[in-house]
């Protein structure tokens, strides 16, 4: 599992995060950054400066902070991420409460996830925070159970014209879809990283459209059969309570 360095740097972290945000939301206000990172202020604004020196952030005329050249990853859902973890952050926190397992926000982007929120458990032995982190939708929890939502034609399709389909094994990646259909839930069982295992729903809105996914990230050791029964059943119910919340928001699914 992946571990913070022993002597981590704050203001190293602070600015990567930074860019992860620029990245996913597409703009960034001072106050935004300083309220994300728990700073002054005036320490989001050094940070934010640094970044437009080096070309990862530019400003607009109202002084807002953009993507700059040097960050040329496409913003995710429209600028909406903040909003997204605003409303849902308390649904990830209760449910982390009740599991004790690190609970994540995914959304996808073509064939890709981006964990933008993640709540971390306090157990000796957890999963630690994949905010940031960007994975093939095809082995991920939470990418299958958004791409699961597509019919297999639009899946093909959806690969075939951003070329994924010469490196993915499609056969089996479809297999995996129909599986999570079946179940109504995603697995990913030690594909992304050995010792870890993973369980996703899509989130919805109250139209039925797909927002996001939310996962449950587990240590392999706890994710035994006689548990999963009871982790699906609290993600789905997670996903029923935020409906009324994610359609107030209505971003646009991944793309």
């Amino acid at each position: 599992m992946k571990n913070k360095p022993p002597y981590p740097l704050q203001s190293v972290d602070h600015a990567l995060q930074l860019l992860q945000l620029l990245r996913d939301n597409g703009t960034l206000r001072v106050s935004e950054a300083a309220e994300e990172l728990g700073t002054a202020r005036s320490t989001a604004h050094r940070l934010l400066a640094m970044l437009v020196y080096r070309d990862f952030a530019v400003q607009d005329e109202a002084r807002n902070y953009l993507p700059g050249p040097a960050l040329s990853a496409p913003q995710a859902i429209g600028g909406r991420v903040l909003e997204l973890r605003r409303l849902l952050r308390p649904h990830m926190e209760t449910l982390c409460d009740t599991l004790q397992e690190t609970v994540n926000l995914l959304l996808r982007v073509g064939t890709e996830t981006r964990f933008v929120a993640s709540v971390e458990c306090s157990q000796t032995l957890r999963v630690g925070d994949r905010r940031g982190l960007i994975l093939p939708a095809a082995i991920s929890s939470g990418g299958r159970a958004m791409l699961a939502d597509l019919t297999p034609q639009a899946v093909a399709e959806l690969y075939a014209t951003t070329g994924q389909d010469q490196h993915t094994d499609m056969a089996k990646l479809l297999r995996h879809l129909a599986a999570t259909r079946r179940r109504g839930y995603a697995i990913n069982d030690q594909e992304t990283e050995a010792g870890v295992s993973a369980m996703a729903v899509c989130l919805r809105d109250n139209a039925g459209d797909v927002v996001a996914a939310l996962a449950i990230a587990v240590p392999s050791v706890r994710f035994t059969r006689d548990r999963q029964p009871v982790l699906a059943t609290a993600l789905r119910e997670t996903a029923e309570r935020v409906k009324t919340d994610l359609t107030a928001t209505q971003p646009p699914t991944g793309r």
